[in-house]
């Protein structure tokens, strides 16, 4: 098959609350805004990044979209190990962001349970199977 992908260009989540949305983004996972969209005036969305060019998210108004994907899981960031994952889940903590803790994945181990201020889930995982740094 000659046709190919190199990953995702970005996620685009439907929020209630642009600036909010945008102020919990920044404030929790460290993203930086690149690129606002502004229409009649009114910001309508954002484009922000983390400070490895590595992810990409959108946020868009949309709050009928927003309530009905409440509870819902769109997006797991990967981590590299358990150790980073242990790190985020001690970010969280030291912002007072409720979470459920790391569990044992299919494959690797998940920080589940944080959610933005929409109510949608935000994951963090680390896929490593045998990573040297799982002390249990």
């Amino acid at each position: 098959m000659a046709a190919t992908l190199n990953g995702f260009h970005h996620v685009k989540l439907p929020v209630t609350d642009v600036e909010r949305s945008r102020d919990w983004y920044e404030r929790v996972l460290g993203l930086r805004v690149i690129i606002e969209f502004v229409e009649d005036g009114t910001l309508m969305g954002v484009a922000l990044r983390d400070a490895n060019n590595a992810v990409d998210v959108a946020l868009r108004k949309d709050p009928v979209r927003a309530a009905a994907m409440a509870g819902f899981d769109p997006m797991a960031l990967c981590v590299p190990t358990l150790r980073d994952l242990k790190d985020w889940q001690q970010r969280l903590d030291d912002l007072a962001e409720p979470h459920g803790g790391i569990v044992t994945g299919h494959v690797g181990h998940v920080l589940v349970g944080l959610h933005d201020p929409d109510g949608i889930e935000i994951r963090f995982y680390n896929p490593a199977q045998d990573d040297p740094e799982d002390t249990r």
